[in-house]
């Protein structure tokens, strides 16, 4: 695609848009976009940001999401892509290479809004997937990203958990992250929800635990994966139906959190 189609697609009634060029690592507009890459800016600004052309196809499906898209002067914006309301600017390789977490940028990113954080209620008969200080980004965004391939209903972050907007969790949910509600909070409150609509709650325990296989697939169910080293909290752990875990049959002393996530999501869905 020209540059001349894109100017089409971001003309308005009042006249065609100006598009921005960037040529500098030193542009006031870099060197704030270079800040989100940490915590405490993502945080004050309100805003975060994407890479890759898939992830930033998947945000443009969320309206209101994308503010801005730098895309690399040797890239073309894809004809599918609604850029309505949003500010395209065409930035150097180098532009895209300072701003990017990847060891290959793809040579396009974008800035998009942090959703208000609203409370969600959990309702009868959804599937919950609850995280109890998950701390490895790429474990929360794997169980994201299978949480929604296996239908899940909600994902719940609870305290500790890798924070949602940090590059490697975007990265790793391949776009889950725009697919089902993501709620951060207490979890005490979320599973005392869940009890109170008579939805089963499983913790993931060896402590008065069962093999997984012993309970029966429902409709309706929450599960609690906690922590790579430490598992769940005890406090958390006191307050499930059941606890289970999977057995191993080989010589590893246990499984990666996301992998254990996977299987019981789907196995307990039925």
């Amino acid at each position: 695609m020209h540059k001349m189609r894109i100017i089409a697609v971001l003309s308005s009634e009042k006249g065609e848009t100006v598009l921005k060029h960037i040529e500098s690592i030193k542009n006031n507009k870099v060197k704030q976009w270079k800040k989100l890459q940490k915590k405490k800016e993502r945080e004050q600004s309100g805003t975060f940001i994407i890479e890759g052309f898939h992830l930033v196809e998947e945000a443009l499906k969320v309206e209101n999401l994308v503010e801005e898209i730098i895309i690399s002067e040797d890239r073309t914006v894809p004809n599918e892509w609604n850029l309505n309301h949003v500010e395209l600017i065409y930035a150097t390789p180098n532009v895209l290479k300072e701003i990017s977490e990847t060891e290959t940028p793809q040579g396009v990113a974008a800035i998009c809004r942090i959703p208000a954080q609203h409370t969600h209620t959990i309702q009868p008969n959804q599937k919950i997937l609850l995280l109890d200080n998950v701390q490895d980004p790429g474990n929360v965004g794997t169980m994201i990203r299978t949480a929604d391939a296996a239908g899940m209903d909600m994902v719940i972050l609870g305290e500790g958990c890798a924070d949602l907007y940090s590059s490697k969790v975007i990265r790793s949910t391949q776009g889950s992250i725009f697919h089902l509600p993501i709620a951060r909070g207490d979890l005490k409150s979320y599973i005392q929800q869940c009890k109170e609509l008579n939805t089963p709650v499983y913790g993931t325990s060896l402590q008065n635990g069962l093999p997984f296989q012993q309970v029966q697939p429902s409709q309706s169910f929450a599960l609690i994966l906690g922590n790579e080293g430490k598992g769940m909290a005890q406090e958390h752990l006191n307050m499930t139906n059941k606890n289970l875990f999977i057995p191993i049959h080989g010589q590893s002393e246990s499984l990666n959190v996301g992998v254990a996530a996977g299987i019981l999501m789907y196995y307990l869905r039925g």
